[in-house]
């Protein structure tokens, strides 16, 4: 089940192959909250990968390289820079209410910022941060309650739980070989001007080998 993109994400197919290919329980709806501040490469960076020295084509450029992250987060299904997600539920899990547990099918997994419930009146009412433990990770996490968490009141989206994931907040932070998987795509798609990219072609062999090592196994 796919979610409404909120943050500041460009509108196309990639957002909802990035939404669709990642591993979250079906009855889990996705929001993004907050784009990455910046990519994982600059435009700087690209054009001295592709050795140009014109601006002329800095728009087409700049657009390319988002294309390429949001490609490559859906390929790995992983999120690269720092963004936050919330995650909506209907109820917990029936699992979560006897193990005290919810998987995080986000990774890498930052932080968990919040945790809203909707009571019957349909108000939220805040989780309380020491009733619930969430330890970073770069893989998939998981949200340990030291209480059985409160039930939903309302039928429908009665839980919010809104977390940070990706490597960090600075460029660099994402592992050197996502980088580079990234120059590469977008240094393939500038040769073939984004042919490749509408059409759903496969990756090319240079780009897959450097980033399947980070590719995350689909949860079924």
């Amino acid at each position: 089940m796919t979610g409404a993109i909120a943050g500041g994400e460009p509108t196309s197919p990639l957002v909802s192959r990035l939404v669709a290919n990642q591993a979250w329980d079906k009855d889990m709806i996705p929001d993004l909250l907050t784009g990455p501040g910046s990519e994982p490469v600059s435009l700087d960076e690209v054009k001295a990968w592709l050795r140009l020295d014109s601006s002329d084509e800095d728009q087409l450029l700049s657009t390319l390289i988002v294309s390429a992250r949001m490609t490559l987060e859906a390929y790995t299904r992983r999120f690269f820079v720092t963004q936050r997600w919330r995650m909506r539920l209907d109820a917990w899990p029936a699992q979560t209410l006897r193990r005290r547990t919810l998987a995080i099918p986000f990774a890498p997994l930052s932080a968990v910022s919040d945790i809203r419930v909707y009571d019957s009146s349909d108000v939220a009412q805040t989780v309380s941060r020491e009733s619930y433990r969430a330890a970073p990770t770069r893989e998939a996490g998981r949200l340990v309650f030291l209480e059985p968490p409160a039930e939903p009141g309302r039928a429908y989206d009665g839980i919010e739980i809104d977390i940070d994931v990706g490597y960090g907040e600075s460029a660099t932070d994402t592992p050197e070989s996502l980088r580079r998987a990234i120059l590469a795509l977008v240094a393939h798609w500038h040769e073939n001007r984004g042919d490749a990219a509408e059409t759903g072609a496969p990756l090319p062999t240079i780009v897959l080998a450097l980033a399947k090592p980070f590719r995350r196994e689909r949860l079924t």
